[in-house]
């Protein structure tokens, strides 16, 4: 399919990001459609900023629709959500993360009738359909990365080669998002494209209040992410017996789900903490629940090898809570903002101990002063939406 495309693909131009917010195109309002691999009631970064953005803009009069795979076969195929819809295809093979297919992607946007269509992600195949099915329709597009890694070299492999085949269609898009540094800078290498072609526009911060009279447990360790290797989950775990010596009474909260959950149970009876370490989930759509749990840590931690912009750091950060993490890409620039304190990937887990030994004891209570809210998010890709909306009627 690649090489039938190269000779229709070549780097499409970019101007100046107008800061409109209307809403309308003409006497309708403005169609916009999310296109992610996931969406709620699966967990997770993308899940949560797609949620969080959508139902912003419905409020602001867009005409949103969600587009996701349901691999379970189970779930609605049609929803309505807070003045947004949802749209789910199924996907084959079932229980595959990320290279799996699901062709009806590519039916529902040729056949919608869209302004913009915002691909959300880029590290399964759902995004090469997005691209080319808006391609194909005429459809603007704009692509966030939402980057990260994974626990499986060979996967990291294919990604890299993912990003590469699929740069024809990367280049074609009317703008990309970053939400962080990292990306922008990483991309614009990878893809070789120019810098302004860019916005960077972060993952909010925002949780509700949590419920009155919660208080912090100072022991207690709240380590968050889905339970993957590479999200460092086993690193806190290792440190936890050396962690007990200082404080007998520290104990582990492990946020997520994923394959790693029986490996990290066995590792945690290996090392005599099993009845330190709890492992658990919270419903993705449960924000009063996830800002009551984070409130009462006395630690967040993530000691991950990669993240795009960890939303969930960012809800920790608004909580004000004092917060660990890897100087890994994507969680380097939070420390080197002094947001959060950061350790190398390398450090050992005795190291690991002390760190989060110190900040139970001494927390770092982040200062507040420009972390990004999901309002801001929200109005931010409204005027890139406007904007790509703007130039294709002033093209056609």
């Amino acid at each position: 399919m690649t090489s039938s495309l190269m000779p229709l693909l070549s780097a499409a131009t970019a101007g100046d990001l107008h800061m409109s917010t209307d809403v309308s195109v003409g006497p309708r309002p403005l169609r916009v459609l999310l296109a992610t691999a996931r969406y709620f009631p699966y967990s997770g970064g993308i899940e949560t900023h797609v949620f969080e953005v959508a139902r912003r803009l419905a409020a602001e009069g867009v005409d949103v629709t969600v587009l996701t795979t349901d691999p379970s076969a189970r779930l609605p195929a049609y929803e309505d959500a807070e003045g947004v819809t949802v749209r789910r295809v199924r996907s084959w093979p079932r229980n595959v993360e990320d290279y799996y297919v699901a062709p009806g992607i590519y039916r529902e946007i040729v056949q919608g009738s869209w302004d913009v269509v915002h691909c959300q992600g880029s590290h399964t195949f759902v995004p090469a359909l997005v691209m080319f099915a808006a391609l194909r329709a005429g459809i603007p597009y704009v692509v966030t990365f939402h980057t990260g890694t994974h626990s499986s070299s060979v996967r990291n492999a294919l990604r890299g080669l993912q990003w590469a085949v699929l740069r024809p269609l990367f280049v074609r898009a009317a703008r990309f998002v970053a939400v962080s540094g990292f990306e922008e800078q990483f991309f614009t290498k990878s893809l070789g494209v120019s810098r302004d072609r860019f916005v960077r526009i972060p993952n909010g911060s925002d949780l509700p209040a949590p419920p009155p009279g919660t208080t912090t447990d100072s022991s207690l360790i709240l380590s968050v992410g889905r339970l993957e290797r590479f999200k460092g989950h086993h690193r806190v775990i290792e440190a936890l017996p050396e962690i007990r010596r200082a404080i007998p009474t520290a104990r582990l909260l492990i946020l997520g789900t994923g394959p790693y959950k029986s490996a990290l149970e066995s590792l945690a009876e290996s090392l005599g903490v099993a009845d330190a370490v709890e492992i658990r989930s919270i419903p993705a759509g449960d924000r009063e629940r996830m800002s009551a749990v984070m409130a009462q840590s006395g630690l967040v931690t993530l000691l991950s090898e990669g993240e795009s912009h960890p939303v969930a750091i960012m809800e920790a950060l608004a909580l004000r809570r004092s917060v660990l993490v890897a100087r890994s890409p994507g969680l380097q620039e939070l420390a080197d903002r002094g947001l959060v304190r950061g350790i190398s990937l390398t450090t050992p887990s005795n190291g690991v101990a002390t760190e989060i030994v110190r900040l139970l004891r001494d927390p770092m209570t982040p200062t507040l002063t420009d972390l990004p809210t999901w309002d801001q998010c929200a109005q931010d890709l409204l005027a890139v939406y406007r904007d790509v909306a703007r130039r294709r009627v002033c093209a056609s």
